[in-house]
């Protein structure tokens, strides 16, 4: 397998985007990426797209043919991944594997999703699908704030975490959306605002919720005779993937306080990396509900097992903290369009290994210049974990 680099990012405004169908939503992430690559979109020689709403969010139905046409991308090889929440992140796997297996030189990962044109409960129906849909959702109702409220409930009796640390999550991540001009909730809150909003899932509250966003994000990677080639300035080496799946029936989990799938994922990630938990500067963990980046925090060995909630208790996940993770708003605050989270991930990575957030007051201080990239796909059904190095 060959070396390979991301050379170029692109990420558009997360929100209710409205204002633009799926193929302009997508030109907003790609324009930049080549602009950052220093190329042109007849260089890229393969295409990946992740997105999981076509022809049920909105109005596409081969959402990656549209969105290549108006891109510039047509005649490059092409496919659309669906991984459910991580489905980002497996359109970044393809491109990558194109380019390290030698197929192509050059290949774009592209994420994008709209959600907002259809109404809530349908979306919810839609999104509960993404787990056994005749066992759970049809039988027995489950959304997706339900299958995490399990999980959180589980995790409380087991370990003592409280509703006042889930709280703690969404505070953090408000924070630094609130830094973060392409994030789709950019307002700070306090705990008493996470504890008095409505319950959804007890415990979990409106507030420990994302939003249902709209957004696309591009990552474009490139062999290493490219980046010579090309005269690459500041290159990220992509230096470890790994990928796992869970049950798709819950009942038939081993337990509800962590994510077997993203023990998995990020053992053979760190494995493929050589380096350790403690060798990361820099995080991204998939924050849907605030239960599930207290869980990942354990899940992806930032911390032991039940001692979660004592790092977003000590502040350890903030800049200047042990270990900052979601510096960008995470999708609690960022937002979550599912289709392009996984990518717009990799694109906060990328930009913090360069030192360039968008936000100098968002930049976290690196000394192993080694981050990761940690994407859930429903409940656990799917995971990929990514780090990369600089």
């Amino acid at each position: 397998m060959r070396k390979v680099a991301i050379i170029g990012v692109g990420n558009s405004k997360f929100g209710v985007r409205n204002d633009v169908n799926i193929a302009e939503l997508a030109f907003e992430a790609v324009k930049p990426s080549l602009e950052d690559a220093g190329i042109t979109a007849k260089d890229i020689e393969f295409v990946a797209l992740g997105s999981t709403g076509a022809g049920a969010w909105y109005e596409e139905l081969l959402p990656a043919v549209v969105s290549a046409e108006y891109c510039g991308l047509t005649k490059a090889g092409l496919t659309r991944c669906e991984a459910a929440c991580a489905s980002g992140s497996a359109a970044f796997f393809t491109a990558y594997a194109a380019v390290a297996s030698g197929q192509a030189e050059i290949a774009i990962a592209l994420g994008v999703e709209k959600m907002r044109e259809i109404d809530s409960p349908t979306a919810m129906e839609w999104i509960g699908r993404a787990g056994y849909y005749l066992w759970e959702f049809h039988n027995f109702g489950l959304t997706f704030p339900a299958y995490y409220a399990l999980y959180a409930n589980a995790h409380m009796a087991k370990y003592g975490t409280t509703e006042e640390d889930l709280a703690l999550v969404a505070v953090k991540n408000h924070k630094y959306a609130a830094m973060n001009p392409i994030a789709h909730l950019q307002n700070k809150i306090s705990v008493d605002d996470v504890l008095s909003s409505m319950v959804i899932a007890s415990p979990l509250k409106l507030f420990d919720c994302c939003p249902m966003t709209d957004g696309s994000a591009s990552v474009i990677v490139a062999s290493e005779e490219k980046v010579k080639e090309l005269k690459i300035d500041t290159p990220v080496w992509v230096a470890g993937i790994g990928y796992a799946s869970g049950t798709a029936n819950m009942s038939k989990r081993k337990d509800y306080v962590g994510l077997e799938a993203s023990v998995l994922a990020s053992q053979m990630a760190y494995k493929i990396a050589k380096v350790t938990p403690n060798q990361i500067d820099v995080a991204e963990v998939h924050d849907c509900f605030t239960i599930a980046e207290i869980l990942a925090y354990e899940d992806i060995g930032l911390c032991n097992k039940g001692e979660g909630a004592k790092l977003i208790r000590e502040g350890q996940t903030e800049i200047g903290g042990k270990i900052p993770v979601n510096v960008d708003g995470g999708l609690k605050a960022k937002g979550h369009p599912i289709g392009t989270t996984g990518c717009s991930m990799i694109y906060e990575i990328t930009r913090q290994l360069r030192e360039e957030a968008i936000e100098k007051s968002r930049q976290v201080p690196l000394k192993n210049y080694v981050a990761l990239a940690h994407n859930v796909g429903g409940t656990g059904h799917y995971c990929y974990v990514t780090i990369l190095r600089r």
